[in-house]
């Protein structure tokens, strides 16, 4: 399946005689929501029997193995499913600060979301709401290029890093943009993210956007694209800033505020706290994380290139997620935080990563690079494969899981259990031999694997620790956990 690169109107679909569109299901598949895939089937597709013209049209020449995916989906995975599709609306809606969301994604603030056009598109898709590409009242000019990426073994972005500043859009254009938009989509939210240089810009940019529609404003404290004196993330990294312009831009509205964090410190309560005696509403978090990317070995210039030289900009991506989780989750077990609401985001890309958020504190979830490298598009699975997960686990609306994950956190190691050892299990049946497993063990772990003449592992359990460093490395995931916890002998 990692050969599909994920066409527009791809051409398997136009082929495939009996229109079970098979990019959409492989597309569920790539964003982990393989059960909706199946579900979506007739009882009977026929795969079997077609002489897959599907592949023969696949822009790849055929290195798509579509029949059999198509066939694993309807013999493998609908066989096992439990229940149908569920109703998405019902169980996704939800609010932002009291105000009604459809469903819980957002676009963030960025160029996925700078215009009209783009903004419907998206709506038209699903989305419940934009975070409007942050207005301005002073000049951008923009560099290019201006993004560049890591990339992991599929093919997919790891990791993005981006130079790209805020909306070029005059104030004026910006906001005769959200009188389009309320105005053709009503139901949809538009959260007004605002950079002011001053406390009087600050304040007439809150004042304008609640004027023309916006529905709550986001103010952007954590740029990292924006780094002169008082603006961006240095703002957020000195609490009284954040707390002199929240309270300016407050001055200029009484619709709900949201303080946009920088994951560039060291702790983000201090920054939030001082958004909450602004007169903050609520917190998004995290923007992008200072970063320099992939110095050319021959010119000796970071990515990207302009002209020679390069600068620091933000990174996101998948790669982001695990500091995104960990400061929202920060933020969701400070008590002096506590009914303050967060708008998550960091690496979001399927539903579980969405999951994860809100499990942690998230009442909303925000994306950017996912969209940006797979489109509007993605809005499906993200909503089809949260409503499916809410309905298997018995959960009637997905405000029920917020915060459901905080309890078992800690800030630290020292909370956690040290008496027992969980062993791993092996899988002979799918083990192939290759002895990632026993190379990882003896020089990353604790020497406890070792190989018998049929190159099938050992494990020593004398020596094993229970680290599960062979569980992650097995590249055919023949290793996994026991699941069972066994007290150390001392």
């Amino acid at each position: 399946m990692q050969n599909c690169v994920l066409c527009l109107d791809a051409p398997c679909d136009k082929a495939c005689p009996k229109a079970l569109e098979p990019s959409r299901q492989i597309r569920s598949i790539w964003f982990e929501n393989e059960k909706c895939a199946a579900a979506r089937l007739p009882k009977e597709t026929g795969c079997a029997a077609c002489a897959v013209p599907c592949e023969a049209a696949c822009v790849k020449g055929g290195e798509v193995p579509i029949q059999k995916i198509m066939q694993s989906l309807q013999e493998e995975v609908k066989p096992k499913l439990t229940q149908a599709m569920p109703d998405e609306e019902e169980a996704l809606r939800t609010e932002l600060c009291g105000i009604p969301l459809e469903n819980p994604f957002l676009l963030a603030s960025s160029v996925v979301g700078s215009n009209y056009d783009m903004c419907a598109r998206a709506f038209e898709a699903g989305w419940a709401g934009v975070s409007f590409k942050t207005i301005c009242g002073f000049p951008i000019r923009e560099a290019s290029p201006r993004f560049s990426a890591i990339y992991s073994a599929d093919g997919s972005m790891m990791g993005f890093k981006n130079i790209e500043q805020l909306s070029d859009h005059s104030v004026a254009e910006n906001m005769a943009i959200f009188r389009q938009l309320k105005k053709n989509y009503p139901q949809k939210f538009i959260l007004a993210s605002i950079m002011g240089q001053n406390d009087a810009e600050w304040t007439e940019l809150a004042r304008l956007c609640q004027e023309n529609g916006a529905d709550a404003l986001e103010l952007n404290f954590s740029c990292p694209n924006m780094m002169e004196e008082g603006l961006g993330s240095d703002i957020g990294q000195v609490p009284a800033l954040v707390e002199r312009f929240t309270a300016a831009a407050r001055r200029g509205t009484s619709i709900p505020i949201l303080a946009k964090l920088t994951p560039n410190v060291a702790r983000m309560s201090p920054a939030a706290e001082a958004a909450l005696a602004g007169g903050a509403d609520g917190l998004s978090a995290i923007n992008t994380i200072k970063s320099l990317m992939a110095v050319n070995p021959d010119t000796y210039v970071s990515s990207p290139d302009v002209n020679g030289r390069s600068a620091v900009g933000g990174y996101s991506g998948n790669a982001v997620k695990p500091i995104a989780l960990r400061f929202v989750a920060e933020l969701a077990q400070n008590p002096k935080l506590r009914g303050l609401y967060l708008s998550g985001m960091g690496g979001v890309e399927t539903w579980q990563d969405a999951l994860e958020f809100m499990l942690l504190g998230a009442g909303s979830i925000q994306v950017t690079t996912a969209v940006m490298q797979y489109g509007y598009r993605i809005i499906e699975d993200l909503k089809s494969g949260l409503a499916y997960y809410l309905q298997a686990k018995g959960f009637n609306q997905v405000r029920e899981v917020v915060g459901l994950g905080l309890a078992s956190v800690s800030a630290t190691t020292d909370a956690l259990e040290r008496e027992s050892i969980v062993y791993p299990k092996f899988n002979r049946k799918t083990c192939i031999g290759c002895g990632r497993c026993q190379i990882s063990c003896m020089d990353g772990g604790h020497q406890a694997i070792c190989f018998d003449e049929g190159r099938r592992p050992i494990l020593d359990a004398k020596k094993c620790v229970g680290c599960h460093l062979c569980v992650l490395v097995c590249p055919t995931e023949s290793i996994g956990s026991s699941g069972k916890r066994i007290g150390k002998k001392d």
